[in-house]
């Protein structure tokens, strides 16, 4: 099992969140520039759990130097607090396509950022696809599924981990468990609470 997990979050721990950090930077600058200065001798009022900017109804895209969509953040609404430095959107969904022009989504009823995307929470509905690369019954890489009500990703550590239930699909393959912690790094993944898992020999898989 521990070669399969491996290559399940290959390149996409480190493609998604810096994806994500990209398009929240350019966010972050056309905030700036289109927000109008303060007062110079307005008083600096002390930070409290108030949004400090917003958008409502966005699509944030990044492109690569050719000109090519490399990433896109969508929402319904996303707040800024300036006491926690986190983003908090609504309705999150996301889009990253990696050098090889694999796409992976993930979108979620609510989702919280780090200040540089360091940390990626999806919240309900989480879901985080990876598309598969390739044709063919047996393709490179098979499409990838994660499905739970949480999944927290640490973009610099390299884990994901999750204290409720979660669902893994990769191609014909299915795991389930109540928790999940992976190490992209060790390579080692812990399931705990009711595990279940289903391969599928290659030769059936649909």
């Amino acid at each position: 099992m521990k070669p399969l997990l491996a290559a399940l979050w290959d390149r996409f721990l480190l493609s998604l969140p810096v994806a994500l950090m990209s398009v929240l930077a350019l966010g972050s600058y056309w905030l700036v520039r289109t927000t109008p200065q303060a007062p110079a001798l307005a008083p600096v009022a002390a930070a409290g759990h108030t949004p400090d900017y917003f958008m409502e109804n966005f699509s944030i895209k990044s492109f690569d130097a050719k000109g090519r969509l490399h990433a896109e953040v969508m929402g319904a609404a996303a707040k800024h607090f300036a006491d926690t430095q986190w983003t908090e959107i609504d309705a999150i969904a996301l889009r990253s396509v990696d050098e090889k022009g694999r796409l992976t989504q993930a979108s979620a009823k609510r989702g919280l950022t780090s200040e540089d995307a360091s940390e990626v929470q999806l919240l309900g509905k989480a879901l985080i696809v990876r598309e598969a690369q390739g044709a063919g019954p047996t393709p490179e890489s098979p499409r990838m599924e994660f499905r739970g009500e949480f999944l927290h990703v640490f973009a610099k550590q390299e884990l994901v981990r999750s204290h409720l239930p979660v669902e893994l699909r990769h191609g014909a393959h299915r795991f389930t468990a109540d928790a999940l912690d992976y190490d992209n790094v060790t390579q080692v993944a812990q399931f705990t609470g009711r595990v279940h898992a289903t391969l599928v020999p290659a030769n059936t898989a649909p």
